[in-house]
């Protein structure tokens, strides 16, 4: 935009170089010959348009740099968004990995050993006790789903703080596809 202004008035700027030879005949049978001169050419041509003041070339060029802008913005808006949310999705996700860790998990341990404790003195049956053994185990494996969760999450909100986020051409899309392979474990 600011070449553009600058050169607004001169549209067309050339540099030309070459060489001319001219040839001469002998207008007299006697010389028969001819004579060559060859000299070098360096021409320097501008255009200085009359009616022409650039305002077409000048409004074309704003334009273009305003939606450069206007795309350079957008991209930070989106840059932003993108970071809240991935934000958002690990404070959720350590938020439910440590209420499974402080929580669920020492709870269902705890049931458990009870649980063994009444099956000892023989007040419980065998199925109660497979029954909160069960729930025990479902619950860790809910801790540890929620523990990958949490990391996945941190490394989203890397590439999104970091760059190399899901729409960047580096692969943001690996987190993504470890969470659609992983999800059946």
């Amino acid at each position: 935009y600011g070449l553009t202004e600058a050169t607004r008035y001169v549209s067309d700027l050339e540099l030309l170089s070459g060489v001319e030879v001219e040839r001469e005949e002998a207008e007299e049978a006697e010389e028969g010959g001819t004579e060559t001169s060859v000299s070098p050419t360096l021409e320097l041509e501008f255009v200085i348009p009359i009616f022409d003041t650039g305002q077409a070339r000048m409004r074309k060029a704003e334009l273009a740099y305003m939606q450069a802008a206007n795309r350079m913005a957008e991209k930070a808006v989106n840059i932003r968004s993108e970071a809240r949310s991935a934000y958002d999705a690990y404070r959720s996700t350590y938020d439910i990995a440590r209420h499974y860790r402080n929580s669920v998990v020492p709870l269902r341990t705890k049931i458990e050993a009870e649980s063994v404790l009444t099956y000892n003195g023989m007040i419980t049956n065998t199925f109660e006790l497979l029954a909160d053994t069960r729930a025990k185990i479902s619950a860790i494996m809910l801790s540890l789903n929620a523990k990958r969760n949490f990391w996945l999450a941190d490394v989203n909100l890397g590439t999104a703080i970091h760059g190399g986020g899901a729409n960047s051409p580096e692969g943001g899309d690996a987190p993504a596809a470890a969470e659609a392979g992983a999800e059946g474990h």
